[in-house]
């Protein structure tokens, strides 16, 4: 069964590839995706285990909140930025994304003290 699921998705990525070549943005895209890559393995994994060596075994909930912090930011840093806005068509990026990317960071934090709070609690 688990080869119907591989075969499945196999197929799906041909297709996508496919419809990608077929319209032109092959190599656009891959530049793209290879961004991705480089930000990942150039700011994220590094930030991460620079965050997990300085916190050590303090705080799981601080760990993730790290973690999760550190992803939205650089996964939103591009509409944070504005960056694809034009002055000619005001529907692209029309959010203040900032003040957005803020409320879900607070969320984040709220969270996570929230979380060690009651782990603390429940560990008395």
């Amino acid at each position: 069964m688990r080869w119907v699921g591989y075969a499945a998705g196999g197929a799906l990525i041909v297709l996508g590839l496919a419809g990608l070549a077929l319209e032109g943005i092959l190599i656009g895209w891959a530049l793209w995706f290879g961004g991705v890559l480089v930000v990942h393995d150039a700011l994220l994994a590094p930030g991460v285990a620079a965050a997990g060596t300085v916190i050590g075994c303090r705080s799981r909930s601080l760990r993730t909140a790290l973690v999760l912090a550190g992803t939205l930011v650089l996964a939103t840093l591009p509409t944070v930025l504005a960056l694809g806005r034009r002055a000619d068509n005001p529907s692209i990026l029309p959010l203040s994304y900032g003040v957005n990317l803020l409320i879900v960071l607070a969320a984040i934090a709220l969270l996570a003290v929230g979380d060690h709070l009651l782990s603390a609690f429940r560990k008395d």
